[in-house]
């Protein structure tokens, strides 16, 4: 799923590329696609953007009278519609613009979970936004330290947890924690004021990588073509120390780790009761 560095890349090519183009229609392709009914969609017809930009891993195209709130899930991408073809593959809703192009917004897979809101008056007091958490490039250490503070958990769920920290997911979590050299199933409770310097550098440092690499490139990346140290390397060797990256594998999702870095060597049982092996 694209996360915090993706989507504000992408938002920028966006509003570079769109702010100031007139919306002459919002057309639903799939019936699951709109999530809202007031106000109307039409209702935007006519109006300019005003801005695009992003919440957490929303998608915000606001065109004053309202705001187009997109989440674009795991198979989700709003892509420049070349064809503007009258069913296109995958297509899950399209904005026509009055100069004649158009934004299309697709979704791979059967699962059709991608949707778009239409808000009026401040999206941040309405769903879906308004059970967000800050957003996790606003969090210094003394926000983090109080975040986690509230909310004992594990550390790889809470970083994960939208409604705690907004923007990050599975890559980032287990890069952020690899980094930190912390593990992934450390109490957020437990975690000393060093440990939280740490972990709130890694967030700074991986959404700042991320978004470099995000910014060199024209559109979206593939998720495996992303940079990162253990995410998509379990196997190989950890660029820090050198052990095999590990993995606990669950039904969705994986989290990778480094052992020697981020568990004092000890490897983490591959089940949902994520225990260490003795």
């Amino acid at each position: 799923m694209p996360e915090l560095p993706e989507i504000q890349a992408h938002a920028e090519r966006l509003h570079r590329d769109f702010a100031g183009a007139r919306l002459e229609r919002f057309v639903p392709l799939a019936f699951t696609a709109l999530k809202t009914a007031t106000p109307p969609a039409d209702s935007t017809h006519g109006h300019d953007v005003v801005f695009i930009g992003r919440r957490g891993k929303y998608l915000l195209i606001d065109v004053g009278v309202a705001t187009f709130v997109l989440h674009l899930m795991q198979g989700g991408r709003l892509l420049v519609d070349e064809n503007q073809a009258a069913r296109p593959r995958n297509g899950q809703a399209r904005w026509l613009f009055a100069d004649g192009r158009a934004l299309l917004l697709t979704e791979a897979g059967t699962e059709r979970r991608a949707g778009v809101w239409v808000v009026a008056d401040d999206p941040e007091e309405q769903p879906p936004l308004d059970v967000l958490g800050p957003d996790a490039d606003t969090v210094g250490v003394d926000g983090l330290q109080a975040l986690l503070e509230a909310h004992p958990m594990r550390l790889h769920g809470f970083l994960r947890d939208q409604r705690v920290i907004a923007g990050l997911g599975r890559r980032l979590a287990n890069e952020i924690c690899h980094r930190a050299q912390l593990s992934p199933f450390a109490s957020t409770a437990a975690l000393d004021r060093d440990d939280v310097k740490r972990l709130a550098e890694a967030i700074a440092v991986c959404i700042n990588e991320g978004l470099a690499y995000e910014r060199g490139l024209g559109a979206m990346s593939a998720s495996a073509d992303r940079p990162g140290n253990v995410h998509h390397r379990i196997g190989e060797p950890c660029p820090r120390c050198g052990d095999a990256i590990r993995s606990v594998e669950y039904a969705r999702y994986t989290i990778a780790y480094c052992p020697t870095c981020q568990t004092g060597g000890r490897v983490l049982a591959d089940n949902t009761t994520s225990k260490f092996l003795k």
